[in-house]
């Protein structure tokens, strides 16, 4: 038997005639405790060769996807890390980590929830955990971000080392994530609206389908994808994912760690200097305008014609709190349910063409604060997106008479 453990060769027939069981209908259990007599641990990497050559070999990819859970459950507690690299900080597959903490906080307050629900009556008024409930399924929908980056920035690399059958997979388990996550939030649409008995039912039939499926993805990620990628990339490689990733955006955690690999090329790195931003008026360098941005004395939010905030301003007192996971983020969802619906209109009326600005002013906190949004167009009338300006008047509005000398002062 020791034979058979040490032959890798041995070793993927085996787990591939496993993995075939299952396709002709071979119980998880059954073929679970076969994989515990004869293979105490799998190495990662051969869950990935092992998919490939299924693929390769003709066995559908839709095949595959159905058993991909299967296999998962499977393999469980027996895929051997031993040997896996560590993501220093900043790296984007500690990013990926990390925000599966993030995810795995929210799965976690779910599934206290559910069960809040289950050990009450049916007739319990459950409008508040509901609520909670709602909010939580909505915080989930970030992970769009996550799979994102992945589909985008990750698979491709892979596709570039001849690794295109795991990827494909993966990207069909996103694709049902999303389904399944769309599906939830239809379902706890009007919380308030909800008996017990009926949130049980969706509890049992949506919700913890969702929860589950985006539950099996970290562990896919953590024991099979993540460790495969960071023993076949190069730095180089991990290095341009790192500098597009904020583009897309992140998932519930904003990483603040600065990563660049000790050994990178030249080519790698942009010359901000050279590449200067050419706009009608003038240009700047990333860097110069990067440091405009962030010095106005007012705070900028830009949301594009898709409704997605795509950027904001990080001066150094900021009036509302933003982190880089909203980029990305539809913006309906980065405001409460009391006032996403004033939002909502206002960017209603700016598609349409029948509204270009909207101005609010409130007292928080002692400070007075107007905060306004404007339309974006094109020379041609095009919608482009919108801007929200945010700035404190507090100071402002306490001026009298002139200060026509110089005193730096405040």
């Amino acid at each position: 038997m020791s034979e058979l453990i040490d032959n890798a060769q041995k070793r993927k027939a085996l787990l591939k005639h496993m993995i075939l069981q299952l396709h002709e209908g071979e119980t998880p259990e059954a073929v679970g405790k076969q994989l515990a007599k004869l293979l105490s641990q799998v190495p990662y990497g051969d869950v990935v060769e092992v998919e490939q050559e299924l693929i390769a070999e003709g066995l559908p990819e839709e095949e595959i996807l159905k058993l991909c859970d299967l296999h998962s459950a499977v393999l469980k507690g027996a895929i051997d890390l031993e040997g896996a690299k560590a993501a220093p900080a900043g790296h984007p597959v500690h990013t990926f980590i990390e925000e599966n903490r993030a995810i795995k906080w929210e799965l976690n307050s779910l599934a206290g929830l559910f069960e809040h629900v289950k050990k009450n009556p049916d007739e319990t008024d459950v409008s508040n955990v509901a609520s909670d409930i709602r909010t939580h399924i909505i915080a989930l929908t970030d992970t769009e971000k996550h799979y994102s980056r992945k589909e985008n920035l990750l698979f491709p690399y892979l596709e570039k080392h001849e690794i295109t059958g795991p990827p494909k997979v993966m990207w069909g388990k996103h694709d049902e994530i999303r389904e399944f996550l769309k599906a939830a939030v239809e379902a706890i649409r009007n919380p308030e609206s909800l008996s017990g008995g009926e949130l049980k039912s969706i509890i049992d039939l949506i919700l913890q389908p969702a929860v589950d499926a985006v539950e099996e993805m970290i562990y896919k990620e953590e024991n099979i994808l993540f460790p495969m990628c960071m023993d076949t990339l190069s730095d180089e490689e991990w290095y341009h994912i790192y500098q597009q990733s904020v583009e897309i955006g992140f998932c519930l955690y904003d990483p603040l760690e600065i990563w660049k690999p000790d050994r990178i090329s030249s080519e790698s790195v942009p010359n901000s200097e050279a590449e200067r931003i050419q706009l009608p008026s003038g240009s700047f360098t990333p860097a110069e305008l990067t440091a405009v941005l962030n010095t106005i004395p007012f705070d900028l939010t830009f949301v594009d014609k898709d409704d997605t905030v795509r950027f904001f301003t990080q001066g150094k007192e900021r009036i509302f709190a933003r982190n880089r996971a909203i980029l990305g983020r539809k913006v309906q969802l980065c405001h409460p349910p009391s006032s996403v619906h004033i939002v909502q209109k206002i960017l209603d009326d700016f598609h349409s063409n029948k509204e270009d600005q909207a101005a609010f002013w409130i007292e928080m906190k002692g400070r007075f604060i107007s905060i306004e949004y404007m339309a974006l167009r094109s020379e041609e009338g095009e919608y482009l997106g919108t801007l929200e300006v945010s700035q404190d008047l507090t100071g402002k509005r306490k001026l009298k008479g002139e200060k026509r000398l110089l005193n730096y002062s405040k």
